[in-house]
């Protein structure tokens, strides 16, 4: 695999825009990737040192709608969410700089 399908997105939410001043950066990344991939990736896509990855697979949820043929349930997809942090003396990733 090569890195840019590693790294599918960057997942941007309160949480993970709070914690960008302290260089931590979350990604949703393919679901087979391993840390040292994910590590990688990260180093040769935005060109920094990374000092920790740590990942968790996230269930999709189940999501009901009421229709006029009765009840309807489906599943959002699972995915799984990578937590970077980059080394103190790395530069910032300046795609998420420019948000902050």
């Amino acid at each position: 695999m090569n890195a840019y399908e590693i790294i599918k997105k960057p997942l941007l939410s309160e949480k993970s825009y709070a914690k960008i001043s302290d260089k931590i950066y979350t990604f949703i990344v393919d679901k087979n990737a391993t840390k040292v991939d994910i590590r990688r990736a990260v180093e040769e896509i935005f060109k920094v040192d990374v000092e920790s990855v740590n990942t968790l697979n996230v269930k999709g949820h189940e999501k009901c709608q009421n229709t006029k043929k009765g009840r309807t349930v489906g599943k959002t997809s699972d995915y799984k969410k990578a937590i970077v942090t980059l080394k103190k003396d790395s530069k910032p990733i300046a795609f998420f700089e420019s948000l902050s």
